[in-house]
């Protein structure tokens, strides 16, 4: 009895993903965010939330390959209302949510007995953190400027569209040196493709768009500009090296392939979720307050 050969993987060049995929993915969902943005805020929270709900899906998905379970619909109730609870009432009311939440689900993990329990709980809580409690920090700066109707005049509106366009020019500004003049790779062992000529190139441009946003979108002083765009390339770097290590170590290339040419939405996401923290805290203090 024979087998048929697997088919063969198709060869996407330096570049390593089908462009015209993700581009057309990529343009799609910069529409929706647009879009909700524009016309009523709350429409992106449903965006938000659903973001929370895939990626805890895939993360768990994931983390099976090792043998760890996660507890999925407490680590999805609990990721939705802290990130709702944030919208709602406030960072002081996030930090209470994620606490009830993580107990939650360590008393949720009682019900499976003893073997696996500080695995799993230790897992469970981690992506707490990393993908809603980190993504709650979306919702408290789209709170900016109140939280109802959207546009361009409205803070919390102008300010998620700076911190998506920032971390876009990291993520185009790296891809476009690294595939032309990348030859030193930064971290061989976790990320073979990612190099300083690509880091350079995301500094450029995340300074060159964070000044250029703060100034003209947000009416802010040039200097928040330049440091947004600083802690932008720094922060966005280590997220995508910090997921590229979870993948590593979980043994899988990609999280899942829910977006066409991308791969998983984790895969998207690890660079924002990396950076919305420290530009939420710099443009509340430094531009909105």
């Amino acid at each position: 009895m024979t087998t048929d050969p697997a088919p063969p993987t198709k060869d996407h060049g330096r570049a390593g993903r089908d462009l015209k995929a993700a581009i057309a993915s990529a343009v799609v969902l910069l529409a929706a965010i647009a879009g909700s943005l524009l016309f009523w805020k709350p429409a992106f929270m449903v965006l938000v939330v659903a973001a929370v709900v895939v990626a805890v899906w895939e993360l768990r998905r994931g983390m099976l390959a090792q043998g760890i379970d996660l507890p999925e619909q407490p680590l999805m109730v609990g990721g939705v209302t802290m990130v709702v609870v944030a919208y709602l009432f406030g960072a002081e009311a996030l930090v209470t949510a994620t606490a009830v939440s993580a107990l939650v689900i360590m008393l949720w993990l009682l019900r499976r007995g003893v073997d696996g329990y500080v695995k799993n709980a230790t897992a469970s809580v981690f992506i707490l953190i990393y993908v809603p409690f980190l993504g709650s920090f979306v919702a408290l700066l789209l709170a900016e400027g109140g939280l109802g109707g959207g546009g361009l005049g409205n803070e919390g509106v102008a300010g998620i569209l700076t911190f998506i366009l920032v971390t876009i020019a990291s993520d185009i500004g790296g891809y476009v040196a690294g595939v032309l003049f990348g030859k030193h790779p930064m971290a061989p062992v976790i990320s073979p493709k990612k190099s300083w000529e690509g880091f350079a190139g995301s500094a450029i441009a995340c300074v060159a768009a964070g000044w250029a946003l703060v100034v003209y979108l947000l009416d802010g002083p040039w200097w928040v500009g330049v440091c947004l765009g600083l802690i932008a390339v720094v922060m966005a770097t280590l997220g995508d090296l910090c997921e590229s290590v979870i993948k590593r170590d979980l043994g899988i290339k990609d999280m899942s392939q829910v977006i066409p040419g991308h791969g998983g939405l984790m895969d998207r996401l690890d660079s924002l979720l990396a950076t919305i923290a420290p530009i939420w805290l710099l443009l509340h203090y430094g531009v909105f307050t």
